[in-house]
C-alpha cells in the first residue's frame, strides 16, 4: 500500500514539476505586456498604409502599419500600436488582403521576425528584393497555434 501511495506522489510531482513552466509560457503572455518604444529614422516617402484591427473576439489589435522607403531600404513601421500578447509571436507581409486564418496566411508571406513587444512603436526590415506590389497585409501570426492575432489591409497613401 505505501508503495503505492509513493510512486502516486512521484507523478504528481512530474506532472507539477513539468505542467508549471509549461502553464507559465502558454499563460503569461495574457497579462504580461512586452513595450517598445523605437525611434524611427527619417524615411523619403511612405508606400502604403493600414490600420491593424482584430482577428476575432479574443485576439485584438490596434494602430496603425506603415511601409515607408527608407535608408537601408523598405521597412513597415507600427504607431500607437497594441495587440493581444501571445507564446509566438511574428510579423508577416501577407499576400492575402485580409487573412484570418492559417490557410490565408499559406497564400503567401514573408516572415519579418519576431515581434519586438505587443505595445509601442517598432519597425522591421523587409528583406531586399521584396516585390511589395504582391503583399497586401501585415501580419501579428502566431507559429506556434498557427493563428491570427491582428492584420493590417494595406494601401496606397
Amino acid at each position: 500500500m505505501m508503495s503505492v501511495v509513493r510512486r502516486w506522489w512521484w507523478v504528481v510531482a512530474l506532472v507539477v514539476a513539468v505542467g508549471l513552466p509549461v502553464a507559465w509560457y502558454l499563460a503569461s503572455p495574457l497579462f504580461i505586456d512586452r513595450i517598445v518604444a523605437e525611434e524611427f529614422s527619417s524615411s523619403s516617402g511612405e508606400l502604403a498604409r493600414g490600420t491593424f484591427s482584430d482577428a476575432d473576439s479574443f485576439h485584438k489589435g490596434s494602430g496603425t502599419a506603415r511601409v515607408v522607403s527608407a535608408s537601408g531600404g523598405s521597412e513597415p513601421r507600427f504607431e500607437t500600436f497594441q495587440v493581444t500578447n501571445g507564446p509566438d509571436l511574428y510579423v508577416y507581409l501577407a499576400v492575402h488582403p485580409q487573412p484570418r486564418s492559417r490557410r490565408d496566411v499559406d497564400e503567401g508571406f514573408v516572415n519579418l521576425g519576431r515581434l519586438k513587444g505587443n505595445v509601442g512603436a517598432q519597425t522591421y526590415a523587409i528583406p531586399s528584393g521584396t516585390d511589395l506590389v504582391r503583399y497586401r497585409s501585415v501580419v501579428i501570426y502566431c507559429r506556434a497555434f498557427h493563428v491570427v492575432f491582428s492584420t493590417a489591409s494595406l494601401s496606397a497613401p
